[in-house]
């Protein structure tokens, strides 16, 4: 299975990457795995002029960048794996510009202007940490509302989220936990069923 790892965290060792790469681990040997760090690309903002949409190729018109690169990433993809820090509850920045480049790579419109899910049916995962602790991180939406922001992303292109992660607290016990660490691995096992 081609796996794509998006790495939203801008620090390429952080502890998003360390779940990420527990993820990994817990995949089979036979999988093709791409690792990509959101916070190295060179990827101008969307400008929301809608062209690639009604390209029937859905390319960006924007001059080539790191941008276009990703949408073909995506497209080739057969299983995400998607990691972000929590900002403000919600996904970062570089992940977000991601997304926002390659809407036409994710999920098509039917005529009516419907999403028509590109993606359908294939796995992914999404771990996110933050530096609010249990259980104030859900309580106050912000893991919750990262690892939503990102299924809200995937579920319209078609994949099936099978795996979420959030671990709190990273303020007061930098690193990532072995708990947490343990549970990435067995979402890369989960992985493997698909």
């Amino acid at each position: 299975m081609r796996i794509l790892v998006i790495n939203g965290s801008p620090h390429p060792k952080g502890v998003i990457a360390n779940l990420l790469k527990a993820v990994t681990e817990g995949l089979s040997q036979n999988a093709d795995i791409e690792w990509i760090d959101a916070g190295k690309l060179n990827i101008r903002p969307c400008l929301g002029c809608m062209k690639c949409r009604r390209d029937p190729n859905g390319i960006c018109v924007l001059p080539a960048d790191d941008g276009h690169v990703m949408g073909q990433k995506l497209r080739r993809a057969e299983g995400l794996i998607i990691g972000t820090p929590t900002y403000w509850g919600n996904m970062s920045a570089q992940l977000k510009l991601i997304f926002d480049r390659n809407v036409p790579a994710l999920m098509g419109e039917k005529p009516s202007g419907t999403p028509l899910p590109k993606h359908k049916g294939k796995p992914a995962v999404v771990v996110t940490a933050c530096t609010t602790p249990w259980p104030f991180n859900w309580i106050f939406a912000e893991s919750r509302g990262a690892l939503a922001a990102v299924h809200e992303v995937l579920k319209w292109s078609g994949f099936k989220t099978i795996g979420r992660l959030a671990q709190p607290g990273t303020k007061n016990r930098p690193g990532a936990s072995e708990k947490h660490l343990a549970k990435a691995r067995r979402m890369g096992e989960k992985l493997n069923r698909f």
